[in-house]
């Protein structure tokens, strides 16, 4: 992960990540919360109180005595699509793209961009790459102590929903939840079609009505 300008990484920050499961210790204010941040806000987080922030631009570098305030916070993630021995197995094809990398960038102005393999995309794109691989800000592939803590005093369906996340279902569900949405908004607008179509016959009778008063004054004045 590559970090500049966001929060207490003033600098170009590069931390590499080997493996398995990794765990992040150290004192107190050394940036391990920071960092966890650091990876929710890059996987896509919205929520500015998950980033510990009361607004989104607070996630930018603030300036302390020693440096000025950076007017942009990027965060780069790059992951490897393949383990060792499957990069080693084809080395012998040098078009094939063993790693990918997302980008999160938010300048002081407001304006923010997302980038897959330094190429502009949208906020979808990603969430659809991560979801494919079972990531998500609040995944439980990130652990932080409260997280901990809520695991170990979690109910039985608590649990549940945890174990699910972890099966990949959580991303059946989302897609579930987006299909009930287009189709709600679809009903809506079915709906608002047969109102106008209600409408637009009734104005068409009344229409009918005054042709047909009109026809028939038509021909008594002819008779006259």
């Amino acid at each position: 992960m590559e970090l500049s300008g966001f929060k207490s990484f003033a600098d170009r920050t590069v931390v590499s990540f080997p493996g398995g499961i990794l765990c992040v210790v150290g004192p107190n204010g050394c940036g391990k919360s920071n960092l966890v941040d650091a990876f929710r806000w890059v996987l896509g987080e919205q929520s500015v109180k998950s980033l510990r922030s009361d607004k989104m631009e607070e996630v930018i570098f603030q300036g302390s005595s020693a440096k000025k305030q950076k007017g942009l916070a990027e965060v780069s993630l790059t992951f490897a699509t393949q383990t060792e021995s499957e990069q080693a197995s084809r080395s012998s094809q040098p078009n094939v793209r063993d790693e990918v990398t997302l980008t999160r960038r938010l300048y002081r102005s407001g304006e923010s961009e997302y980038l897959l393999n330094k190429r502009q995309c949208r906020l979808k794109d990603l969430r659809d790459i991560l979801l494919g691989a079972g990531i998500d800000p609040k995944s439980y592939a990130i652990f932080d102590n409260m997280r901990v803590s809520e695991i170990l005093n979690a109910r039985p369906h608590e649990r549940r929903f945890i174990l699910e996340e972890i099966a990949g279902v959580a991303k059946y569900k989302i897609k579930k939840t987006e299909a009930d949405a287009k189709l709600e908004a679809s009903r809506q607008n079915l709906t608002r079609i047969s109102d106008i179509i209600y409408e637009v016959k009734r104005q068409m009778s009344n229409l009918e009505r005054q042709v047909r008063k009109a026809e028939k004054y038509k021909k008594c004045i002819e008779a006259y």
